[in-house]
């Protein structure tokens, strides 16, 4: 390790950026105060040392700074303000290099305020995270870490606490604060069977919840993956601002050149490198897209990066799949078929018993029925679950496997035909129960529309989207009848994962597209759009990964909310940067000539600065 290495890793060990700009603008204060103090006292000498000495230790800070950038392939306008400082100390102008000295530092000091406030939705999100839960275990509880929480855990859930896992509602009514999720302050009420996502509050009486998948898969642990990500990401537009700034390095540099060799006086080329320190340019941008990235949390859909919320703020198209975005995506049930002398109730109770193991959107659905039908639920154990085919447990004694009918017959004896020959309608479901090795019974279940999915698209509509487009992997038939219903633009049925990143990138060839949507099978499609936007709160995990927009709730609605937040976001950082350097340029100009002395300069340069970043966090509102 060289030594510069060593100076390096000790300056990040003390967390410059929270600690050190707060002790080097006391260094530069103080240095400037004690020597107004000489200089009112007639002591010329000392003031200038003193200020010298106020300016020299922010000097060598920004040095170690421009080197570590240097190492990194970075050059950036801290350059500008180590040149200001030096000149102001060569040319004896101590008093303009002190004021510079401390509008850098307070400027760093204030970009690490902005950048807090601007990270604030995302930061609380992260600071959310349950370590530890009450599980049940041989009629006891104890407390465990959440590592080890399994699929079909039952937990305690103690008011206060954050959910750790996502789960089904054994008993009780859990009263949920969601607005970690949601940005929505009024806590919501579900009952027994209904389905809770990790990350929420439990604000109301204590219940007990079945897990239905481990910790590390859960709702909210995928939320702060991807909130870590985002928060290490860097837009297009701030690595724009990045080539700007090399530009407008070479810019600064040239004109104080021109104004040292015009007027042969170097105080005006110390002026015109003062009124460049520091530069909006490199402060508006990020803090502009953090802010917007943050408001966008808070309202329900997560941006994984800047990049993200650049493309938000441009597209025109958008491409939606239909199960589980324009429709519920969790099937109701429209008829349940018996054998054997089992009631329908039978059935439905003890598959939705089962299934409170399950994270299989078939399980709530079953779940919320029985318990609106006043049933028992009782506690599965001894669960085996293989993903898309069915899942076998024992409930009350007895042995149950739900699925489809390869499943359940390779688990039945006898005959295992599926009850009266069942050969469901188009567009119908079925799911069948074996009970003790015997075929129960079949449920029939069909996806329903959702309430809101016209307001919704009217609502993308006046966001900004010019083309809506219903791209669906299920019958064209159904598709057609579903996309008629709601007046999209184009209806596409029968499509393939490959049929879908196809229809993406056709309407990619005339203009910038978003695809929505919530299935494995949709993850090349959002991979391949110029923003793909993922249902995060029930959907799979791999469109997640794939898209660059993360709804943390089953509404499309709060899609058109960031849709505004994107646009304004862009709007608002693209202002900054251009009233900023505007008047860094007209500043510079203006000292050239020789009417703007440095110290002035200096102080002039700190209200640009304050003004462009305040206006970048206009973007929270």
């Amino acid at each position: 390790m060289t030594v510069f290495d060593r100076v390096e890793s000790a300056v990040r060990r003390v967390g410059y950026r929270r600690y050190g700009s707060r002790l080097l603008v006391f260094v530069a204060l103080l240095g400037l105060a004690v020597g107004g103090w000489f200089w009112w006292h007639g002591d010329a000498d000392r003031s200038h040392l003193t200020w010298a000495l106020g300016t020299i230790p922010v000097l060598l800070a920004l040095f170690v700074q421009i080197i570590g950038s240097l190492r990194r392939g970075d050059i950036g306008l801290d350059v500008v303000a180590a040149l200001s400082m030096s000149a102001a100390l060569v040319f004896g102008e101590t008093l303009a290099g002190n004021v510079v000295a401390l509008m850098y530092a307070g400027g760093q000091l204030l970009e690490s305020f902005a950048e807090g406030q601007a990270r604030r939705e995302m930061t609380a999100l992260l600071g959310r995270v349950a370590f530890t839960a009450m599980r049940y275990r041989d009629h006891a509880l104890e407390e465990v870490p959440i590592v080890t929480i399994r699929q079909g855990d039952r937990l305690l859930i103690r008011q206060g606490e954050v959910l750790p896992v996502d789960g089904h509602i054994v008993d009780g009514v859990a009263v949920l604060d969601l607005s970690a999720l949601t940005g929505e302050s009024i806590p919501k009420s579900l009952t027994r069977g209904g389905e809770v996502l990790s990350g929420s509050t439990l604000v109301g009486a204590p219940f007990d919840l079945i897990a239905s998948r481990p910790a590390s898969e859960s709702t909210y642990a995928r939320i702060v993956r991807l909130v870590e990500a985002a928060q290490a990401s860097k837009s297009p537009m701030a690595r724009l601002a990045d080539r700007y700034a090399i530009g407008f390095l070479v810019l600064t540099v040239s004109i104080a050149a021109i104004a040292w060799a015009v007027s042969n006086d170097p105080i005006r080329a110390l002026a015109v490198l003062v009124v460049a320190t520091p530069c909006p340019l490199i402060l508006a941008v990020p803090v502009a897209i953090i802010s917007g990235m943050s408001r966008a949390a808070k309202s329900g859909a997560l941006v994984k990066d800047g990049a993200a919320l650049e493309a938000l703020a441009r597209v025109q198209t958008a491409i939606l799949d239909k199960t589980g975005t324009l429709t519920e995506g969790r099937p109701a049930i429209t008829e349940i078929r018996t054998r054997y002398g089992f009631s329908d109730n039978d059935v439905l109770g003890l598959a939705a018993s089962l299934d409170q193991a399950s994270a299989h959107v078939v399980a709530t659905t079953l779940i919320q029925a029985a318990t609106e039908a006043g049933l028992t639920l009782l506690p599965p154990s001894d669960i085996t679950e293989v993903p898309g085919k069915g899942i076998e447990g024992t409930v009350g004694g007895r042995r149950v496997a739900i699925g489809g009918d390869t499943y359940v017959r390779n688990r039945s004896s006898g005959d295992g035909q599926m009850v009266g020959g069942l050969d469901p309608p188009p567009g119908v479901m079925s799911v069948a129960v074996a009970v003790d090795g015997v075929v129960a019974g079949v449920i029939l279940l069909q996806d329903q529309l959702r309430e809101d999915a016209r307001s919704t698209l009217d609502a993308l509509r006046a966001a900004g989207i010019e083309r809506i487009v219903l791209a669906s992997g299920d019958m064209d038939h159904i598709a057609q009848a579903v996309g008629q219903s709601l007046g999209v633009d184009e209806i596409q049925g029968d499509l393939t994962p490959e049929g879908k990143v196809a229809a993406v990138r056709r309407e990619a060839a005339t203009r910038q597209v978003m695809m929505v949507g919530d299935g494995v099978n949709d993850a090349p499609a959002l991979a391949a759009a110029d923003v793909g936007v993922a249902m995060g709160a029930r959907g799979a995990a791999a469109s997640s990964e794939a898209a660059g927009v993360v709804l943390l709730v089953d509404q499309l609605l709060p899609l058109a909310r960031a849709l505004d937040i994107a646009r304004r976001t862009r709007g608002i950082a693209l202002q900054s940067v251009f009233v900023g350097l505007g008047l860094s340029v007209s500043g510079m100009v203006v000292a050239a000539f020789g009417y703007l002395p440095p110290v002035q300069g200096a102080l002039m340069q700190e209200a640009i600065d304050v003004v462009v970043i305040l206006n970048a966090l206009r973007a929270l509102r």
